[in-house]
């Protein structure tokens, strides 16, 4: 049996749009492909934006670690103007003042280096 000629205009479509579909396939399938890659290495876990977020995390890390260290060493140098082998008189004023409650809200101590002498 022989197909009708509408049968064969749509044969003939379907053949049309078979064809088109294979040719527009392989290059969309690498589009969105190269689409993905491109976005994964900009918005990732591990692309340029996380990256820059790891590098404002780290700066922030760095400036906190300073800070404590800073912190720290004036503890130590507090603690060292305490000791009875090396008594400073000026800690042992500030303890004393801030213990008995002498010391006002709005004074301001300044620590001084041993070499680094006022008068």
């Amino acid at each position: 049996m022989l197909p009708t000629r509408a049968e064969g205009r749509t044969m003939a479509l379907w053949a049309i749009v078979k064809r088109r579909l294979k040719a527009v396939l392989a290059p969309a399938f690498f589009l969105c492909l190269a689409a993905f890659f491109g976005w994964n290495a900009t918005k990732g876990n591990h692309g340029l934006v996380a990256s820059a977020e790891r590098q404002d995390m780290l700066h922030r890390v760095q400036a906190d670690n300073t800070a404590a260290r800073a912190e720290r060493d004036g503890w130590a140098r507090r603690v060292a103007g305490l000791k009875a082998s090396n008594l400073d008189p000026d800690t042992l004023d500030e303890r004393a003042r801030a213990m008995l409650n002498l010391a006002e809200p709005t004074d301001v101590v300044v620590q001084y280096a041993p070499t680094e002498k006022l008068f």
